[in-house]
């Protein structure tokens, strides 16, 4: 099976990634034309484009003009350990051997607003452009028409270099919006995470978004290619509760 995940804004490229595997993002050339349009914008607009601060539109803006290609040696990272927020805090790649990495490689997929689809150890530039954002382009109003059918496209090869036909969806609703389900050769699988809050499960973002990253955590350690696997995960104190399941939506609960 392959799962997918989103990015995440915060990145850290300073420290060094515990990992000597390397690949090349496969859609740069398309990601040239978004920065393109993006190294245009002054920080002033990049605050309204992006809703973000003026402080995070400066240090953006400063990427921005800073972003080319070839990558800059000096200015690179693998995209898996160079993510950092909630959902990578779960994956947690300090714990990440050489073989993990490999296995992640295979197994897992990055949405991106600027690359596209990304290999856990594609080279990447820093960069912030959320899939959501409505940028206008060349090719339509925002980036969900920017990317058209690549996107799925690249999923589907993945899927089919593999072997795998599960697509386990870990991504954020607003990124997998990217992936034109009806045309995924695989069979999707949505797992949710819900904690007991006064008695009642609910959706709690943090705990959720954690819980996703440890779930690849839980695919890669254990090299799982089987979903009903999926249905042993423990991490953090989740189990798959039955009752609670649809369908292709499989639902973990704590507390």
């Amino acid at each position: 099976m392959l799962a997918i995940i989103s990015p995440a804004k915060s990145l850290d490229f300073e420290k060094p990634a515990n990992t000597t595997l390397k690949s090349t993002a496969e859609f740069t050339d398309h990601s040239k034309v978004l920065m393109d349009s993006l190294s245009k914008y002054s920080v002033n607009e990049l605050t309204k484009l992006q809703s973000i601060s003026n402080k995070l539109a400066e240090l953006n803006f400063e990427r921005n003009k800073l972003w080319q290609l070839p990558f800059p040696e000096t200015a690179i990272k693998q995209a898996l350990p160079a993510f950092t927020g909630d959902v990578y805090t779960g994956i947690d790649v300090s714990t990440f051997t050489e073989g993990d990495y490999a296995t992640a490689q295979k197994q897992l997929r990055i949405l991106s607003g600027l690359y596209g689809l990304l290999k856990p150890m594609d080279m990447i530039m820093p960069y912030r452009l959320e899939m959501g954002t409505k940028m206008a382009n060349a090719r339509g109003k925002n980036l969900y028409q920017f990317w058209g059918s690549i996107i799925t496209d690249s999923v589907n090869q993945s899927l089919a270099n593999s072997g795998y036909d599960v697509l386990v969806n870990l991504a954020s609703n607003e990124y997998f919006k990217a992936v034109d389900t009806k045309n995924v050769n695989a069979h999707i699988i949505n797992p949710i995470f819900k904690d007991n809050k006064n008695g009642q499960y609910k959706i709690i973002s943090f705990y959720a978004k954690k819980a996703r990253g440890l779930m690849v955590r839980y695919i890669v350690k254990n090299q799982l290619t089987e979903p009903d696997s999926l249905k042993g995960f423990d991490l953090g104190g989740y189990e798959y509760n039955d009752n609670l399941s649809k369908g292709d939506d499989w639902v973990f609960t704590r507390g």
